[in-house]
């Protein structure tokens, strides 16, 4: 092997790694084959200057990355350009960022089906730039685009029962956080499987994600105060009234001084406003009278929101459905059931509620509990 075919070799190596192109994807680029650009980096082969030119134009650098000036500080004002160098005009991640905000903004009143193809639209465009020569700094903000994208699809797939796929896009969502070393991601993705977890029924396991969310997130961060949330959830599942009612003392605490943010309806940020909704869920699980009265509270300060809000109007419904079925008024526990279930806005991961609920109106009227069981098949086909 030649030394200057090997030093020569790892520069190659280095300038195809630095644009983040495979083997694969750099003799698509040229006219080589993988085979041998690999011969070539290894410096098991003569690199000769088209070899040269070829990685050169395939990269879009020059051929004098391959030959550092020997002049320390010539060499160094060339790696701070090479460095500084990027394909991406100045506000191409900017509006990245902004789509990544509005599909967001966007999950509480979307389909999750529709939803999950806009993200999925954005993921090409993001995997497009990904190839794009880039600072560190862009590269940077793209894996933190990438990764929000990649959670809020996770979230969308758990909406629709599709477990199998959540769990691969939350594992991108959590390599990517890993990579770009931001904690809140992280952290929503260990609160967004506590949910999945939730759902599924599995309570300590989703006490225990929750936890882990909150041991990880910024104690400023909304997916502190989520994380708060969903285990006072799981431990009302469970039973443990002491654990429940001190969660939601924390999240009372942490809200108190809470501001509104500018997209209260944003999934990853926290909107004080869903604080009620939270205690009125958690108390109905939890079997505590006082959850009716908050579920009712809940439902009168979303009035005329319906638009904006169906997915929250739907739960505090639930809720108070479920509050309605402890207080021995069956009644009107079908009535309600029965709104929610013909309003069309349930998503699969809320249909275990729905069961919930009519399951606790047949103990009582099996007439009534019948009558929603027929409506949901009608509705949703299941």
């Amino acid at each position: 092997m030649d030394e200057s075919d090997a030093v020569t070799g790892a520069r190659l190596r280095a300038a195809r790694e630095a644009a983040r192109l495979s083997l694969s994807a750099l003799a698509a680029r040229t006219h080589y084959s993988k085979a041998l650009l690999g011969l070539l980096e290894t410096g098991q082969r003569q690199i000769r200057p088209e070899h040269v030119r070829a990685y050169s134009d395939a990269l879009g650098i020059g051929s004098s990355l391959f030959n550092e000036p020997a002049d320390g500080e010539q060499a160094a004002a060339e790696w701070i350009h090479r460095v500084a160098a990027s394909d991406l005009g100045g506000d191409t991640l900017d509006r990245l960022e902004l789509a990544v905000d509005d599909l967001a903004a966007g999950y509480p009143m979307t389909p999750p089906g529709e939803l999950l193809m806009r993200i999925r639209q954005h993921l090409g465009y993001a995997g497009r730039l990904m190839d794009s020569r880039k600072t560190l700094t862009q590269h940077r903000r793209l894996l933190v685009a990438v990764g929000w994208l990649s959670l809020l699809g996770s979230t969308c797939h758990i909406d629709l029962g599709e477990i199998s796929a959540a769990a691969a896009r939350g594992h991108l969502a959590w390599k990517l956080a890993d990579e770009a070393g931001h904690r809140e991601i992280a952290a929503w993705c260990l609160e967004t499987r506590a949910w999945q977890q939730l759902t599924g029924g599995e309570f300590t396991a989703a006490a225990e994600l929750a936890r882990a969310a909150q041991s990880l997130a910024p104690e400023d961060s909304s997916a502190f105060i989520q994380a708060t949330a969903q285990e006072g959830r799981a431990l009302a599942r469970l039973g443990d009234s002491k654990g429940t009612y001190g969660a939601l003392r924390k999240v009372a605490m942490m809200v108190s001084g809470l501001s509104t943010p500018d997209r209260p309806e944003h999934h990853f940020r926290y909107d004080p406003a869903k604080s009620d909704a939270y205690v009125a869920t958690t108390l109905a699980w939890l079997g505590d009278p006082a959850a009716e009265s908050y579920a009712r509270h809940v439902l009168a300060d979303l009035a005329g929101a319906a638009s904006a809000r169906p997915r929250r109007i739907a739960m505090a419904n639930l809720d108070l459905g479920l509050a309605l079925v402890a207080a021995d008024k069956p009644d009107e526990a079908a009535d309600v059931a029965l709104a929610v279930v013909t309003s069309g806005n349930l998503v699969p991961s809320h249909y275990w509620r729905v069961s919930e609920v009519v399951s606790g109106i047949e103990h009582r009227d099996v007439a009534d509990a019948a009558m929603v069981r027929e409506a949901f098949r009608d509705t949703y086909a299941v």
